[in-house]
């Protein structure tokens, strides 16, 4: 197959785990493919956007190096001008590469994508203009990232989400949901409200729900109502092996424009970001961003 990539650019976030310390192993990796690689830093929020739509148009490629928030930064910014972006693991959880498939080892991911293939898919929109790439949610997801601080990520790496993740289990708090889809409005107290655009994640470990695709032009709704330990614990079962049987505690619908409300309000999360108070609105964008993907035979 000829090589798709001939230049590259590389944007580093200094701040996340693993961009200060490893930028030099990416661009070494990306020149060791047969690519010619430049490495821009950013220097502060926002920064990954402008940099990626001032310098982006002249080469191949983009690359970033960060947490999922830079990469996700980026994806957006590019997203429609027809220029692919290859997100590098360079944070702590690392959300977006592992759905995407993409090897945790820089020099691994690197040449997975650039001797791969190129995929558009849908991104999610909040109504103030962000984008998203994977999933924005409430309840559970939003306490695991709250219970993660960066000191204890920069100890633990993963683990540090596993085991805020396991606190926000055990420690249930229900709210009461309005959902909004396409016009149909769906109600219940639920922990966890979750819109996704992809429907797996850890490589394909858990499944949030059936049928959800990153490039049908629609997002998915997953609502998750465990009443117990016990229902918490078979969702999370069904979910791992991919059981979408009917089940009272859970809620799936897609559609292209969702409102999401909850009493009280509550801090909602987008790829891994907090992203301020519900109610969301949120509209697909569909095959917005194309992206480097490793071959899949």
């Amino acid at each position: 197959m000829a090589l798709l990539v001939r230049r590259a650019l590389l944007i580093v976030n200094p701040a996340s785990r693993r961009g200060a310390r490893y930028h030099d192993v990416a661009v070494a990796a990306i020149r060791a493919a047969g690519v010619e690689c430049d490495a821009v830093f950013t220097e502060g929020a926002g920064h990954g956007a402008v940099i990626a739509l001032q310098q982006g148009s002249g080469y191949d490629a983009v690359f970033t190096l960060g947490g999922d928030g830079t990469a996700v930064e980026i994806i957006g910014a590019l997203a429609g001008t027809g220029i692919p972006v290859g997100v590098l693991p360079g944070g702590t959880g690392n959300l977006i590469a592992r759905t995407l498939g993409i090897p945790v080892g820089l020099r691994e991911a690197v040449t997975a994508l650039v001797h791969g293939d190129r995929a558009r898919i849908d991104l999610g929109e909040l109504g103030n203009g962000r984008r998203f790439a994977f999933s924005a949610g409430i309840g559970i997801d939003v306490r695991m990232i709250e219970g993660a601080p960066a000191r204890l990520k920069r100890r633990l790496g993963v683990l540090a989400y596993v085991l805020s993740a396991t606190r926000a289990v055990l420690g249930r708090q229900d709210f009461l949901v309005r959902a909004t889809v396409d016009g149909v409005v769906h109600e219940r107290r639920a922990s966890a409200v979750m819109v996704v655009n992809f429907g797996a994640v850890l490589n394909d470990l858990i499944t949030l729900g059936p049928g959800i695709r990153s490039d049908d032009g629609m997002l998915d709704l997953c609502v998750f109502s465990p009443g117990t330990l016990s229902d918490s614990i078979r969702v999370m079962w069904r979910l791992l092996r991919k059981d979408f049987r009917s089940d009272d505690c859970v809620l799936y619908a897609s559609g292209r424009r969702m409102r999401v409300e909850t009493v009280p309000p509550h801090t909602a999360q987008a790829d891994g970001e907090l992203i301020g108070m519900t109610p969301l609105d949120i509209t697909v964008v569909p095959l917005a961003a194309l992206l480097l993907v490793p071959r899949r035979d």
